[in-house]
């Protein structure tokens, strides 16, 4: 049996992404998005499609410009910037008091940092903070 790739109309396709007809329209006219399969109503879109809408969506939902956006699909190797924080939105924070009035706070996630990498991060900078302590006790 042959796996034949889905493809979508444009309605499915904005079901699927939650963006209007004139949005996808524009997209493609920017030439962010690929032009479908054939015209008007006999036109259908890939999975390559819906993929990139969907990373359209959530970059500028994040603030992202058109032109910014353009430049990630061309696969610059640029990360996006952080997405700005709004107010009333939740974040993690870690907080390793060293001493009194020494203290080390980090996001894990906006440092971009696995549990394991936050543990020994934390783990260097308390050693480090040591060092300083005994040096400063030898004196």
């Amino acid at each position: 049996m042959i796996d034949v790739p889905p493809q979508f109309t444009l309605d499915e396709l904005c079901s699927l992404t939650g963006l209007s007809k004139r949005t996808i329209r524009y997209y493609i006219q920017l030439g962010l998005v690929a032009r479908p399969d054939g015209e008007t109503r006999a036109a259908r879109y890939g999975q390559g499609h819906l993929e990139n809408l969907l990373a359209i969506r959530r970059w500028t939902e994040d603030g992202l410009s058109l032109e910014r956006v353009r430049e990630l699909l061309s696969g610059m190797d640029v990360p996006p910037p952080p997405r700005p924080r709004r107010y009333g939105e939740l974040e993690v924070w870690s907080r390793v008091e060293l001493a009194d009035g020494v203290e080390v706070s980090i996001n894990p996630e906006r440092a971009n940092l696995t549990p394991e990498q936050v543990r020994q991060f934390l783990a260097d900078v308390m050693s480090a903070f040591e060092k300083i302590q005994q040096r400063e006790q030898q004196q």
